[in-house]
């Protein structure tokens, strides 16, 4: 009878070293694995039942455009795509959450679970609702003024350097991608469906886009959320590549060291927070400090499963 004890005892000290010394980091990624699992579902259904507002409008305008530029029939049809499950956007964001639950995908936990912060904020409808600002833009813009731009300033009103047809989608991996030239210098190169931007304006350069850039949705809110680490240390090699090219004692400060101001009034609440929390892991992964408390914190998760799809207002039109 005394061994009863003593092999009661040593099956609770089994489970305690097993059970009780789990590492916090992984009981946060299988959470977060759950989390943009239920996300990405929510979001299916929420566009296939046309809730997101800007997805609707991406089908209205490209109905209105097809009219007064049917050579555009073929582009039009690719933006339009991006506010459905078919879209640039949806599936490269079920592929990263696919990638988000192999850890060999990442350079370390910390990693994979900032992905997964970051994506479960991507889901939210109504930041990808924001996030579709961007082609829905593009469209406004090649109207001439028949249809308005949301979440962002006229045009003619924009500070910056107009690059043509599709510039709010230039540095946006989902539409193209930076190549390198000679002397060190990059251009964009859009994706072969979106090629036919190519036909509106000179080559983009990097180094010129990145000092004179106009505002956009994806590069001044949504890159941290709306890229992959991959992509986002790809963006950071090209500035690397780029600031090289410059003389010494020339100064080439990074596109998105400062940021542009939309100068819409209906850009979200979730939108300006999903931002700041961007910048403080942004600033934390370059001092290669400890890992901090999760952006993803429990006051923003409140916000973001209680959101719904912002409504614009008060959007600007034409040029």
């Amino acid at each position: 009878m005394a061994q009863k004890p003593i092999r009661i005892f040593s099956l609770l000290l089994m489970f305690l070293l097993v059970f009780g010394c789990s590492d916090p980091l992984d009981d946060e990624i299988a959470f977060l694995q759950t989390k943009t699992q239920q996300n990405l579902s929510t979001l299916a259904t929420k566009l296939d039942g046309g809730d997101i507002r800007n997805a609707m409008l991406l089908t209205q305008y490209a109905t209105v455009l097809k009219k007064q530029r049917p050579e555009l029939d073929t582009l039009l049809g690719h933006l339009e795509r991006d506010g459905t499950k078919e879209g640039t956007m949806f599936k490269g964001l079920s592929e990263r959450v696919v990638a988000g639950a192999t850890a060999s995908n990442f350079m370390s936990k910390e990693e994979q679970a900032e992905e997964l912060q970051n994506l479960v904020q991507a889901l939210d409808p109504t930041l990808f609702n924001d996030a579709l600002s961007d082609p829905l833009n593009v469209m406004a813009d090649m109207s001439a003024g028949s249809l308005a731009r949301v979440n962002a300033m006229s045009q003619a009103s924009s500070q910056g350097e107009d690059f043509g047809a599709g510039s709010q989608l230039v540095g946006n991996p989902g539409y193209g991608n930076w190549v390198s030239g000679s002397g060190g210098s990059s251009f964009w190169q859009w994706y072969g469906m979106y090629a036919m931007f190519s036909n509106f304006s000179n080559p983009v350069s990097y180094d010129r886009w990145g000092r004179h850039r106009r505002y956009s949705y994806y590069n001044d809110y949504g890159r941290y959320r709306y890229s992959s680490p991959k992509q986002r240390r790809k963006q950071t090699s090209v500035w690397n590549s780029t600031k090289k090219s410059f003389s010494t004692g020339q100064r080439y400060s990074s596109p998105y060291s400062t940021s542009r101001s939309s100068g819409g009034s209906s850009l979200s609440r979730q939108s300006s927070q999903a931002k700041t929390a961007a910048t403080r892991q942004a600033k934390s992964t370059a001092s290669k400090s400890s890992r901090t408390k999760s952006s993803y914190s429990n006051n923003n998760n409140s916000s973001f499963r209680n959101s719904r799809s912002s409504t614009s207002r008060g959007v600007s039109r034409g040029k």
